[in-house]
């Protein structure tokens, strides 16, 4: 790559497997996946590691939880390539895909929260011998698209055994009122129909409190993880002679 990373003083496979707990070969899969700087040879062949390796083990050990492993092998692998601007590229879609995540929570929030009290049956009249065209007008929408909808996975109408006709009940309105108000807010189908499929095995949206509040812990978590990353990477960047990551700041 052109400079020499190694620092005065040797390190073997197992002084840098046995501070985290991982073994001799995954400290050598790390270096054959570019994740650690390649390590110098003894005239035996033997790998040597030196102080640079163990801060880019523990920078990818710590990118690991905020980014996943696959972004932070890509990180790493870029920072050693001397592709800071990649590796900066690929931090900042994390922070993206975060903040993403963040706001389809808040769209289910709000999709939960503005949900009507489900219509008894006698609310739901049948017309010409099924609900479809009812519930249809109710939500504004035309009856394709509560078929689509079917298709999806996110209704599951019965069938009325005489004439065939879909027949909705409470539950298949309470699910298309909430499709209702995700897609409204901008989410696809194969986005809308885990969560539905969740609200429906625990019964109705109520009981996914303590989902919703497990969903902002793991966010807050991931975030916290990617700040604890950062200084990571930078302190590694630093030792490598790069110019810092939050220089900006």
């Amino acid at each position: 790559m052109g400079r020499n990373l190694q620092t005065n003083g040797r390190l073997r496979p197992v002084d840098l497997a046995r501070g985290h707990g991982l073994s001799t070969q995954a400290v050598r899969n790390y270096e054959e996946a570019g994740i650690l700087p390649p390590a110098g040879r003894t005239p035996h062949g033997y790998r040597t590691y030196t102080p640079l390796h163990a801060r880019a083990l523990q920078a990818f050990l710590t990118l690991v939880p905020g980014h996943g492993h696959q972004t932070a092998t890509a990180i790493m692998r870029a920072v050693n390539e001397d592709a800071t601007e990649e590796a900066m590229r690929l931090i900042d879609e994390s922070h993206a895909q975060l903040l993403d995540d963040r706001r389809t929570l808040q769209a289910v929030e709000r999709a939960l929260r503005d949900l009507k009290p489900t219509p008894g049956p006698q609310e739901v009249a049948r017309s010409d011998g099924g609900f479809i065209g009812v519930l249809a007008d109710q939500l504004g929408i035309r009856p394709a698209t509560l078929r689509k909808w079917e298709r999806a996975g996110l209704l599951h109408p019965r069938r009325d055994p005489r004439t065939g006709y879909r027949v909705y009940d409470e539950t298949d309105v309470r699910d298309a009122r909430l499709a209702h108000q995700l897609r409204r807010g901008g989410y696809l189908l194969e986005q809308i129909a885990p969560l539905i499929a969740q609200v429906r095995a625990a019964g109705g949206p109520e009981p996914l409190e303590a989902t919703l509040r497990d969903w902002h812990g793991r966010l807050s978590a991931r975030g916290r993880a990617m700040l604890t990353g950062a200084a990571e990477l930078e302190a590694y960047l630093r030792e490598r002679g790069h110019c810092p990551l939050l220089s900006g700041l």
